[in-house]
């Protein structure tokens, strides 16, 4: 279904001022009344508004399907790409992408993602595409693990298994009291650990997910503003940024 848009403003307030449902509805009527097949995508042109316009028309989960499979695919991975989204969602979000990205795809996320990265980057990307948090806070383990946390710290470059380990499979209520205990323990932030003893994208990552164990809405904002600021980052990345967060009613 070809769309061009040539009155954006108006399809635009339209589309903000609905749920994700109620736009669900308005795109399969339209399909439909245009004769078009339910697989029929709808294009537009290039830019970004055109490009957060047609990434309204998708579910939040086939939206991340979508960015993901763009992230793995060419001559480049798309490694803020992967990070924004497995550190921000939740497991059941996650666990619904990995169902729709299957079924869209023909082959699990988890095949994509490992083929493309490497070393302890891809391996928290593993633990974080699996989805199994604990749940809730483990009190007799919050102490015990802030301590691990500390001493893995300290031995960067054999320690690393400990901060994937807790950082991918704790609830982030547990993770919350686990960084108040490290702070009481070390006298800093883990985020100053983080910063001091790796780098690269695993460095981005781990820094991810402490960033959205605290607060999801506050890292998506802060890369939303670095995102816009640069150049170089691409439309996918700012329409993700655009979207996640958003109602998935």
């Amino acid at each position: 279904m070809e769309v061009y848009c040539t009155d954006e403003k108006n399809i635009l307030q339209l589309l903000t001022s609905r749920s994700n449902a109620q736009r669900q509805q308005i795109k399969a009527a339209f399909n439909a009344w245009q004769g078009f097949g339910r697989g029929t995508e709808v294009r537009a042109g290039r830019t970004l508004l055109e490009t957060v316009i047609l990434a309204l028309l998708h579910t939040p989960t086939m939206y991340d399907v979508k960015c993901l499979k763009h992230a793995t695919l060419g001559a480049g991975t798309s490694e803020k790409v992967l990070i924004h989204i497995l550190a921000s969602r939740t497991c059941s979000e996650i666990q619904a992408i990995n169902a729709a990205y299957k079924q869209e795809c023909g082959k699990s996320l988890e095949e994509d993602v490992t083929g493309e990265v490497t070393g302890d980057f891809k391996e928290l990307l593993v633990v974080l595409l699996q989805a199994n948090r604990q749940h809730g806070v483990q009190e007799a383990n919050v102490q015990s693990d802030a301590k691990a946390l500390l001493e893995a710290g300290e031995k960067f470059g054999t320690g690393e298994d400990t901060f994937i380990t807790i950082l991918g499979n704790r609830s982030t209520e547990h993770l919350r009291r686990v960084f108040a205990e490290y702070t009481k323990l070390s006298g800093f932030q883990i985020e100053d650990s983080i910063k001091k003893e790796t780098g690269g994208h695993l460095e981005e990552l781990m820094l991810a997910v402490v960033k959205c164990a605290k607060s999801v809405s506050t890292y998506l904002a802060e890369c939303l503003y670095n995102a816009m600021k640069d150049d170089l980052a691409g439309d996918y990345e700012k329409t993700l940024l655009l979207l996640s967060g958003g109602d998935d009613a």
